[in-house]
């Protein structure tokens, strides 16, 4: 238990990676193309350049960037949907899209090289290649 608190101390140490959440719709400049979210029925629609590319039910929008160092573009998304958190990978074209499978209300996002860890109510996660962990302890420090 005390190295699962150090190394959750450890990763909250470090805030220059964690993106703060954001509710904005777009649109987002993407190395992909503009991303724009949209409120259809009782869902939500992301699209690239006008063109729909996924489809969530959300009661309201909630994502976390991954902004790339050279022209402030949103390189990866992470979405809170009903269902679970959902990554938006802006580096593929078309966008990669990975589902969690998990439901949980995400808190704070660590974007570290390939993979995201985040914070939720239930703990520490960490997604990679599609695949959800939960983190029980670790000597890695997230920044």
């Amino acid at each position: 238990m005390k190295r699962l608190f150090l190394a959750a101390l450890a990763a909250t140490s470090f805030m220059t990676c964690v993106h703060a959440q954001s509710n904005a719709s777009g649109p987002l400049v993407t190395p992909s193309g503009n991303l724009q979210f949209a409120r259809v029925d009782r869902d939500f629609v992301a699209m690239l350049d006008k063109e729909i590319f996924d489809r969530f039910s959300a009661s309201t929008l909630t994502h976390f960037d991954d902004v790339g160092n050279a022209s402030d573009s949103v390189t990866r998304t992470l979405v809170q949907t009903d269902s679970g958190p959902v990554l938006y990978d802006f580096r593929h074209h078309p966008p990669l899209v990975q589902r969690s499978g998990k439901r949980m209300t995400v808190k704070r996002v660590f974007w570290q090289g390939d993979e995201v860890v985040m914070q939720s109510s239930q703990g520490w996660f960490r997604f990679k290649r599609g695949v959800l962990t939960k983190l029980q302890s670790s000597t890695t420090t997230y920044h």
